[in-house]
């Protein structure tokens, strides 16, 4: 889809109306500076379940806001929707997802907590600052997302494997690149694995379980960092019986500075 505009200068508030008007497009890149999140919605009787289960492992599912039941607002834009301000909506039944959606009023519940969990988007901006490339941003796709074979802890009813995210990176800047995102602990922090893939368990990359395959250039390694998608891991492994998320790569964009997040 062609576009007048171009998404990384655009305010958060002009990209979420986009969004509530429609426009459906995965979110890297989009209103540079801001920090964006990764979104599960649950009944109030499973809110401590998953409140537990981000505790227990915060590389993948750090907290950044929780809503009370019922409402569909959060602290990191006011006056947004969470129901509505997001391209692209998950709805899960029994750990099945039954269908995706631009718009979650007509699913969520009166008694739904949303949970907003920090995104790697976020330290994105920093790294093109310092002159890291971003493959996926260069070709145009979502970032690649991959589940591994990395149990999270269990919490309550929920259990699951790890999502890590994928970025090539020319190995001269691997260093680089750590340093930046080990001092946003609030949106993954450090990578979790550097290098080889099947250390992981995941067998290809150019089959990744959600996002899209992103071509490697000459030098390039590929860096894992934790992913916000764990959640929905958890929710295919625990069969809850109903939730609502985002869409992989398609996230919330808030009104916090990405700096917001760094630490140090």
């Amino acid at each position: 889809m062609t576009t007048s505009y171009d998404p990384s200068t655009l305010t958060p508030a002009e990209a979420r109306a986009l969004f509530r008007a429609g426009t459906e497009r995965p979110t890297t890149g989009w209103s540079a500076g801001y920090a964006q999140t990764n979104l599960i919605a649950v009944p109030a009787d499973w809110a401590g379940d998953v409140r537990e289960f981000c505790s227990r492992n915060p590389r993948p599912c750090p907290v950044l806001d929780v809503s009370e039941p019922g409402d569909p607002t959060t602290r990191l834009a006011p006056g947004a929707d969470l129901r509505t301000d997001l391209p692209r909506y998950r709805v899960w039944h029994n750990g099945a997802l039954t269908s995706e959606n631009t718009d979650a009023t007509g699913v969520w519940r009166s008694d739904m907590v949303a949970f907003s969990i920090g995104c790697s988007f976020s330290f994105e901006t920093l790294l093109r600052a310092a002159g890291i490339p971003l493959r996926h941003g260069e070709q145009g796709r979502n970032v690649s997302m991959y589940v591994t074979d990395r149990q999270c802890e269990p919490a309550g009813r929920l259990s699951g494997p790890m999502v890590v995210s994928m970025r090539q990176i020319p190995e001269t800047l691997v260093e680089d690149a750590v340093g930046i995102t080990a001092a946003m602990p609030a949106v993954h922090g450090a990578p979790v694995h550097v290098g080889d893939p099947a250390e992981l368990g995941i067998a290809d990359l150019a089959r990744p379980d959600f996002g899209d395959p992103v071509d490697a250039e000459p030098g390039d390694v590929p860096v894992f960092w934790a992913c916000g998608v764990t959640p929905q891991a958890a929710l295919i492994a625990s069969r809850p019986p109903f939730a609502v998320t985002h869409a992989p790569g398609y996230m919330f964009l808030t009104d916090q500075s990405d700096r917001d997040y760094q630490v140090g």
